[in-house]
């Protein structure tokens, strides 16, 4: 209770003190609870992204598909994140967001329900659809309440604090799936998210309803489609949007494969260790940048992405003995995931005052284009070569590509970068 007091935030929507603060776990009781429990949310969303791929010869042997069928349960829900994201926050533009968030995350509750009772693989793969689709709705709606629930100089910390809650699934959400499964069935597995979910459904209607309230819905006319979306034209926007797809491509391309190449050194025994590991060091690097990344977001973008393009190939080197995969998986997580939520924060500060209805939605779709686009590219170079470790070299090469964005707009004359994402900004004032 103590701490929930000082932690409560001002008149102005800001935590006076919490530049003081100590990085990592501390930094949770720093943040309005309501961030914490949006959190928990996207910790549930996050488990069930991620928890299929475990889970998918269970999934096929019970219902009778083959294991290729089953794997589009995975591919549909990818597509369905870059469907939803844009198309849902247009779409609650007008809803308050208590309202919209509430009713995105009852329908993933549903929808998981409804998978755990499933009797045929057409029904299951339906709701893997809609509970992609509230998931996208449901982070892009959250993300771009942020400027309103911590104010504009700590949207870095708040949304690494949510991204958390995907790092911490990697970690614990993901094992715990599959040894459900194990134990029991997959069943369990989806009924587990489903409570989990439903857990967090009245303190995300009670908090987010005390936390934002005016400004909830703005005054005059719905913006338009095509005004919202206009802010790509911004070049800010366009260049964090661009890196950000880039370095998530590079992310999810080599975790895609980051189980099979653990399992060409060391077997199928040491997979579980090396995804918990990946998840602990992206839990590290979002909540360590994430406590810099307001006031030092230019550096961090700038020096992570060159500093992520020699630990991919440090990492390729060294995928080959166990030792080497076990050292880069943390260090690969932690960089990587912190570069890349320091990016979904630039995307949501950068384009929040021209849209800030879409604003959650641009970070998400950047997100989820990336996580598509990464293993389409690094299959084939696998399929060519016959080592899953080579997914690490697509890593370096989107990553090369990431760099090239940042240094084109570093080359902009500073006049024009004045209002960029990708910039550093004064530190906070630290007194009234």
């Amino acid at each position: 209770m103590r701490l929930a007091y000082l932690a409560a935030p001002d008149d102005a929507g800001f935590v006076p003190w919490a530049p003081y603060a100590a990085p990592c776990l501390l930094e949770y009781f720093l943040m309005p609870l309501v961030v914490v429990v949006l959190a928990v949310a996207v910790f549930a969303q996050g488990t069930s992204e991620f928890m299929v791929s475990g889970l998918l010869s269970q999934i096929a042997d019970d219902l009778g598909v083959s294991l290729g069928a089953a794997g589009l349960l995975t591919s549909l829900f990818a597509a369905g994140m870059v469907v939803g994201a844009p198309t849902m926050a247009m779409a609650a533009g007008r809803v308050p967001v208590r309202y919209s968030a509430t009713a995105f995350l009852g329908l993933f509750c549903v929808a998981h329900v409804i998978g755990a009772t499933a009797t045929g693989f057409a029904s299951l793969l339906a709701t893997r659809g809609v509970a992609a689709i509230a998931d996208a709705g449901f982070l892009a709606v959250a993300l771009a309440a942020l400027p309103r629930l911590v104010g504009p100089a700590m949207i870095g910390r708040a949304t690494a604090v949510v991204v958390s809650g995907v790092t911490v699934a990697c970690i614990a959400g993901v094992p715990a799936g599959t040894v459900l499964g194990q134990l029991w069935d997959w069943r369990s597995a989806f009924w587990a998210v489903a409570v989990l979910s439903a857990v967090a459904l009245v303190p995300v209607w009670v908090m987010l309803g005390r936390q934002v309230r005016e400004g909830d819905v703005p005054s005059g006319p719905a913006p338009s489609m095509r005004r919202e979306w206009s802010v790509l034209k911004q070049w800010p926007v366009r260049i964090a949007v661009s890196a950000a797809i880039l370095v998530n491509a590079a992310t999810f391309a080599a975790f895609t494969y980051l189980g099979t190449s653990t399992t060409a050194v060391a077997g199928n025994g040491w997979v579980p260790v090396v995804l918990a590991l990946f998840g602990a060091g992206s839990f590290l690097g979002v909540t360590v940048t994430g406590r810099y990344s307001d006031r030092h977001q230019r550096r961090i973008v700038l020096v992570g992405t060159a500093l992520l393009v020699g630990v991919w190939l440090v990492a390729a080197v060294a995928a080959h003995v166990l030792i080497g995969v076990v050292v880069m998986s943390v260090v690969a997580g932690a960089v990587a995931f912190g570069v890349g939520s320091t990016l979904i924060a630039t995307i949501v500060r950068t384009a929040t005052p021209a849209a800030p209805r879409i604003a959650g939605a641009l970070a998400t779709t950047a997100l989820n284009i990336g996580a598509v686009f990464g293993p389409v590219a690094a299959g084939p170079v696998v399929d060519l070569t016959g080592h899953p470790a080579t997914a690490l070299w697509c890593s370096a090469a989107c990553t090369v590509a990431a760099v090239g964005v940042v240094v084109l707009d570093r080359r902009r004359p500073a006049t024009s970068r004045s209002s960029s994402g990708i910039a550093d900004r004064p530190a906070a004032r630290r007194g009234r």
